[in-house]
């Protein structure tokens, strides 16, 4: 089945790199398959079965808050990507929310051949791209596991400033568990216009 992307972005050199909300029945086997492998383990996953990740995703996508997208690159999945409400989910625990911040999350899919320098580079590009197409983001909010040095150091070089380090509380709700993180922040602000 083919979904029309919410959003198509070119990429020179790269390709289309294209955003489909995740559709948590058709899509929770490749999720899965990308949240349980070692190199995914600070998306926090990694002992969830199929049928628990279907359901979070279930959630996510009930959510007017909380958005998942399949990342394709020239029709291939590549990433997952979400982005919230920053006032609505646990990081509003620990930091002052601006109106306008949006929060992200990105876990890249496994490599299919040879690496390609700068690829992730790209896909962000494409993410902040679509974030900015609505006017109401003012500020792209990260929160990557602090542990997660490689994650940090992506958003420092897409141009995030970072902030502090936090501890994302524990939620423990009938859809959804989320165990405490050490998490750093880091926010873009809206680029200015000319």
């Amino acid at each position: 089945m083919t979904r029309t992307p919410l959003y198509t972005h070119p990429v020179e050199g790269f390709g289309t790199v294209c955003l489909t909300p995740v559709d948590p029945a058709a899509d929770a086997a490749l999720i899965h398959s990308w949240v349980t492998e070692e190199r995914a383990r600070f998306w926090g996953m990694g002992g969830a079965g199929l049928e628990l990740v279907r359901e979070i995703y279930e959630d996510v996508d009930r959510r007017t808050t909380h958005h998942a997208y399949l990342v394709r690159l020239d029709g291939k999945p590549v990433a997952l990507f979400q982005r919230y409400d920053c006032a609505e989910d646990r990081v509003s625990e620990c930091y002052e929310v601006r109106p306008g911040d949006v929060g992200v999350h990105l876990l890249i899919g496994p490599a299919d051949g040879a690496a390609r320098h700068g690829f992730t580079g790209a896909l962000i590009e494409a993410f902040l791209a679509y974030l900015f197409t609505d006017e109401n983001t003012l500020r792209v909010v990260g929160e990557p596991d602090a542990r997660n040095t490689k994650a940090i150091a992506l958003l420092e070089r897409s141009g995030f400033e970072l902030g502090p380090e936090v501890e994302l509380p524990e939620i423990d709700l009938p859809e959804v568990y989320l165990p405490a993180k050490p998490a750093r922040l880091a926010f873009l602000p809206r680029p200015a216009t000319r």
